[in-house]
């Protein structure tokens, strides 16, 4: 009788059993075994390689950027929005042979010559990356004597020849030693366009072949501060570039991107002050321009041509008298 109970109690426990579980198993509800199988077969390992393939995401479904990432496509959007579709570009420096090779170098051919570009200025066209680019060089001053007033006046032409204004002043220096005296050409000649000029020109690094490994900011610094000074006063814009590449060159579409950066920074493009300065002693002696390379040139013939001129009038006017 006792083990007759006992078995009545154990089966009315799994009845109570059972009646809890039914719920569970009814069409449409898994039942408590295939619940867990389903965690199981849910569930994802986690390890290093996991984690790596994981894209973040936020809380309202947008993809979460890696920082790196996020700043390339924000640079990426602002050199878009800064793009011009035309550059204007004047070619600042001495007349040692980079200033007009940098032009070649942006033209992608030889048309700017040494000789030429010693007392006129000369315009050029070309496409870069899509961009219609215009290119006026001028003639480039000495290291140790004055520049000729008729050669400054020239030089500050070449502002007209590119209207309404050249977007940037590329300011070429090759690399190698920079003194107070060369800086203090620089301030001169940059000094006939006007203060703001400074706000428009970027600095050209030209023969950096010969820095091998040396970092151009290194150079900066190594040689002291009056090519510092220059940099800053360009507010530390400057490019390197390297003219023994011809055809497609690999750091002109950067050097473009650095001029509209420019431009966008600075609002617009280079105008003339009303209170500009203007080349001193323009009435100089044609004798005393003994610095000029070519005693034969074109602007050498007139003014040989107007003096036998006037030295004829002034015969004929004592003769006749």
């Amino acid at each position: 009788m006792k083990v007759l109970l006992g078995k009545s109690h154990r089966r009315a426990d799994f009845t109570r059993l059972r009646k809890l579980l039914l719920p569970a198993n009814q069409p449409g509800n898994p039942s408590p075994i295939d619940c867990t199988e389903q965690v199981k077969s849910s569930e994802v390992e986690i390890g290093p390689g996991n984690m790596s393939s994981e894209i973040p995401v936020s809380s309202a479904g947008n993809e979460v950027l890696d920082p790196e990432e996020e700043e390339r496509r924000a640079a990426a959007a602002a050199r878009e929005a800064n793009r011009l579709p035309e550059v204007r570009v004047v070619l600042l420096g001495w007349r040692w042979p980079g200033k007009s090779l940098t032009g070649n170098t942006i033209l992608g051919r030889e048309d700017f010559h040494l000789e030429r570009a010693a007392e006129f200025c000369v315009k050029r066209e070309t496409e870069v990356s899509g961009r219609k680019v215009t290119v006026v060089d001028t003639p480039g001053w000495f290291s140790a004597q004055a520049t000729p007033a008729v050669y400054q006046k020239e030089i500050v032409r070449a502002a007209s020849m590119c209207p309404p204004g050249p977007h940037a002043f590329l300011l070429v220096i090759p690399v190698g030693m920079f003194t107070e005296s060369d800086r203090a050409r620089v301030e001169e000649h940059l000094a006939l366009f006007g203060e703001n000029v400074w706000q428009h020109t970027l600095v050209v690094f030209t023969w950096a072949e010969v820095l091998r490994t040396i970092p151009i900011e290194r150079h900066i610094h190594r040689e002291g501060k009056d090519l510092r000074w220059v940099v800053d006063h360009c507010k530390n814009r400057y490019h390197v570039i390297n003219n023994n590449i011809f055809g497609e060159h690999p750091q002109l579409p950067r050097l473009m991107e650095k001029i509209e950066k420019m431009v966008a920074e600075e609002g617009g493009f280079y105008t003339a002050q009303p209170a500009e300065k203007q080349p001193l002693n323009l009435n100089v002696v044609e004798k005393e321009l003994g610095a000029r390379p070519k005693q034969n040139g074109a602007l050498g013939l007139v003014s040989v041509t107007s003096s036998l001129s006037a030295q004829c009038q002034q015969s004929g006017e004592t003769s006749g008298a």
